[in-house]
């Protein structure tokens, strides 16, 4: 499967968009990203375009799926009385998260049309503390599913992005950016900025001490230059940017088109995955007793460990276990094995692991788990005691 250089997502390469430039073939998962990268590399048009219309047809789309297969379970409750709970979760879930997933959907459509790539290239490539920040903040910024977020951060890392930044970046994002966000908080409440707050502590915290293992040579430094002019100034082209907007109905529309573009490749990278989330935590829901998750996965030591091994077995995106998240704290009411549920699927991940191992370094797939997991549990363990 190659690679999409704008989102970063896979792409099968019988049906996805492709283009040759510069002697090679460049894939891309929709119409949006090519049109980004061919912007970005100032091309006016592709030289050769091998497939400028998406192949995938609509049938085989995750969304249309996954939807069709709700619907399908939804209306059969009708009919199936065994089905009925499995309904009320599902109507109850989809009522949770309609409006916002549309917010987070639209707002990373704007975020996506307003931040330019070269703006996180930039400040990602120096090995210093402020660079942690930058990169923490630079996660709540991108708007991309957390596999999607893999691939960028290791592409980062290709550009000259610091190891310590891109651990930073890997652990801020998947709960820091702007559609999850939205997205606890329409499951968890004023308790949603608790979950991200830590999430991004322990990312800082984890960025500082990878510097410091990295001045002492314990993790890999990154051999590869930065792709950006050093004289390049976010804070100057920010301001030309201004400057040249234009007012009017033409350029309105242009923008809401951009927009609309955006929100529309998010969509098509994450909205499966919180649907898949969403009929997961139904299941989860309609089957599993209540008393056996408070037996084991209830606020004890023991509950924190078993939900720890849990999602860290669990290969899904960090906007399908939001749901999973919440079905575990509307039958537990353990808050902190939430926290520990959503973070172990980013700090255990074995592909975020095996990825680092091969692209960054071997020592710092290894001290990545060991120094996050402690902080992980010990805030679980924290929660369960205050809520």
């Amino acid at each position: 499967m190659a690679i999409d250089p704008i989102c970063g997502m896979q792409v099968n390469e019988k049906t996805g968009l492709k283009i040759e430039h510069d002697g090679k073939t460049v894939y891309f998962c929709s119409a949006h990203c090519m049109n980004k990268y061919l912007a970005e590399n100032k091309l006016e048009a592709p030289v050769a375009c091998t497939s400028c219309t998406p192949g995938e047809p609509f049938y085989q789309n995750k969304i249309v799926l996954i939807s069709c297969l709700i619907g399908v379970l939804y209306i059969s409750a009708y009919y199936i009385p065994f089905l009925s709970k499995l309904q009320m979760l599902l109507g109850m879930y989809l009522q949770k998260i309609a409006l916002p997933v549309l917010i987070g959907l639209a707002l990373g459509g704007i975020i996506e049309w307003l931040v330019p790539r070269e703006y996180i290239s930039k400040i990602l490539s120096q090995s210093k503390k402020r660079t942690i920040i930058f990169a923490v903040f630079t996660g709540f910024l991108m708007t991309a599913c957390s596999h999607g977020i893999l691939a960028l951060a290791i592409q980062l890392h290709k550009k000259g992005a610091s190891g310590p930044a891109v651990v930073a970046f890997l652990l801020a994002s998947p709960w820091a950016n702007m559609a999850i966000t939205i997205l606890l908080f329409g499951f968890f409440g004023w308790k949603a900025f608790v979950l991200i707050l830590s999430a991004i502590i322990i990312a800082i915290i984890t960025g500082w001490i990878f510097l410091f293992l990295e001045k002492k040579k314990w993790v890999e430094s990154n051999p590869n230059t930065v792709d950006v002019d050093d004289n390049f100034s976010i804070r100057a082209d920010i301001k030309a940017r201004a400057k040249a907007v234009k007012f009017g109905l033409a350029p309105t529309i242009n923008a809401i088109g951009k927009i609309w573009e955006g929100s529309i490749s998010l969509a098509n990278m994450v909205l499966w995955w919180i649907l898949l989330g969403t009929l997961l935590s139904s299941i989860a829901g309609a089957l599993i007793p209540e008393a056996w998750m408070k037996a084991y996965m209830g606020s004890s030591i023991l509950g924190l460990f078993v939900t720890l091994a849990v999602a860290t077995v669990m290969e899904i995106c960090s906007e399908g276990t939001a749901p999973l998240a919440f079905e575990l704290y509307r039958q537990t009411g353990a808050f902190g094995n939430v926290f520990v549920f959503l973070m172990a699927g980013v700090v255990t991940d074995y592909t975020e692991i095996g990825l680092l191992w091969s692209n960054v370094g071997w020592r710092t797939a290894v001290f990545m788990p060991l120094i996050t997991v402690p902080q992980v549990v010990f805030l679980g363990w924290v929660f369960n005691g205050l809520f």
